[in-house]
């Protein structure tokens, strides 16, 4: 059976449930890859890089500063620490709240996962389980152990968006893709669509357009975030979906 969602409830399930991510971030010419996914409770960190590298994450808008909070995997059993400065080798915390779930190599590519409470400890960064920009640097060494970066190097931010369980979302008729979406959204029937709205998870509406038969939508001016498209229809029923902006 058809289940039709009004926006309210929509908007009451994103709150509820709302775990967020940064999706796979690509640092620059170092060739890693980090993403940063929250639970109420729990942040996940997944870093790839070259396997014979030290793999360094510094958070916070001081980059790698004296005091900086970092997760750095190297030839040493720690991986949580902070910064001392610049032209320092940054020092292993006492407690180490990063745990190291999975660590595999294939092709010559180290893939971490860890996790930590989001809190973690009074010297870490804490991380909030919500839409944020986080700050970041990031090196990667010439091998394993704790040494100068040279130029393996650099600054990013880490934008984190809702990231929701579609599984009530998938009980809705009309669908549209790509999601997530960079520029020209898409979707199914027009026959069927009167207009098509945008909210964001605050129930703002941001955009909203008439369909005049077509099958997709300019969405590349929404900012960056997760919004709920309702979709007035024909006969004169509404349905809601949610899409992911990149």
């Amino acid at each position: 059976m058809r289940r039709i969602f009004t926006l309210t409830a929509f908007l009451t399930l994103l709150s509820a449930n709302a775990q967020f991510t940064s999706g796979n971030v690509n640092l620059g010419s170092t060739g890693m890859v980090v993403k940063l996914e929250t639970t109420a409770t729990t942040a996940t960190l997944t870093l790839t890089g070259n396997s014979n590298s030290y793999l360094g994450i510094g958070f916070g808008s001081a980059g790698m500063g004296n005091g900086s909070d970092g997760f750095i995997y190297n030839s040493q059993s720690s991986v949580d620490y902070t910064f001392t400065g610049v032209g320092s080798n940054p020092m292993a915390d006492t407690a180490q709240h990063w745990t190291v779930v999975t660590n595999t190599v294939a092709s010559g590519i180290r893939t971490l996962v860890a996790t930590r409470t989001l809190a973690g400890g009074s010297e870490d960064y804490t991380i909030a389980n919500a839409a944020a920009n986080i700050p970041i640097s990031y090196a990667r060494g010439t091998g394993l152990s704790l040494q100068n970066h040279g130029t393996s190097r650099g600054y990013s931010t880490l934008v984190m968006t809702a990231a929701l369980s579609t599984e009530d979302f998938d009980q809705q008729k009309i669908k549209v893709y790509p999601n997530p979406v960079t520029d020209m959204l898409h979707f199914g029937d027009n026959g069927t669509i009167k207009k098509v709205s945008f909210y964001d998870i605050t129930g703002r509406m941001v955009k909203t357009t008439l369909t005049e038969g077509k099958n997709s939508i300019d969405v590349s001016t929404l900012e960056k975030g997760t919004y709920v498209v309702e979709y007035e229809l024909t006969d004169g029923s509404t349905s809601y979906d949610k899409i992911i902006k990149n």
